[in-house]
């Protein structure tokens, strides 16, 4: 009996199957790194999105706060930083307090967001608290509130009741 032996002996990767390995590793890495500059880009939006929550309610505590000034209508619109105040040590009418309230607001938006700006407008008896801010910074620097961040800061807007 006679048997034949079909097997053949390999002695290695050929130079063309290690190259196509190479540029399938090389493929996946950038991929990976494609990957992690995404995550690094999402995880900062998603930074900037709670720190303008956090300053939209720090807005409406200190509106809740001041029920006087809420009276008065010192919250109703409030567009600009005024002067500051300090009312820590001594008495300040309710007029006062809302305009530290306010000049202390937009000092930590603009020292926490990029271009970070704010409006409280009153809506009956409620308020719309608004955080603005060029979260792509593209050099926006409008306050429409659009949704196109070429033009316009993004914005979060609250509604609150006191």
């Amino acid at each position: 009996m006679q048997t034949v032996n079909n097997m053949t002996n390999q002695d290695g990767f050929t130079l063309v199957e290690v190259m196509v390995a190479l540029v399938i590793f090389t493929i996946s890495l950038l991929g990976l790194a494609g990957l992690q500059a995404a995550a690094l880009r999402d995880n900062h939006l998603a930074n900037q999105n709670t720190i303008a929550t956090q300053l939209a309610e720090d807005m409406a505590e200190r509106i809740r706060a001041n029920p006087p000034g809420v009276t008065n209508g010192d919250y109703n619109a409030i567009f600009t930083q005024p002067g500051a105040q300090d009312c820590y040590g001594g008495s300040c009418s309710s007029t006062q307090i809302a305009q530290m309230d306010a000049h202390q607001w937009f000092a930590a938006i603009q020292n926490a967001l990029p271009s970070g700006t704010g409006t409280v407008i009153a809506n009956g008896s409620q308020f719309n608290i608004t955080v603005m801010w060029d979260q792509e910074r593209t050099g926006a620097s409008g306050t429409n509130c659009s949704g196109n961040h070429e033009t316009d800061l993004k914005c979060l807007t609250f509604t609150v009741q006191p």
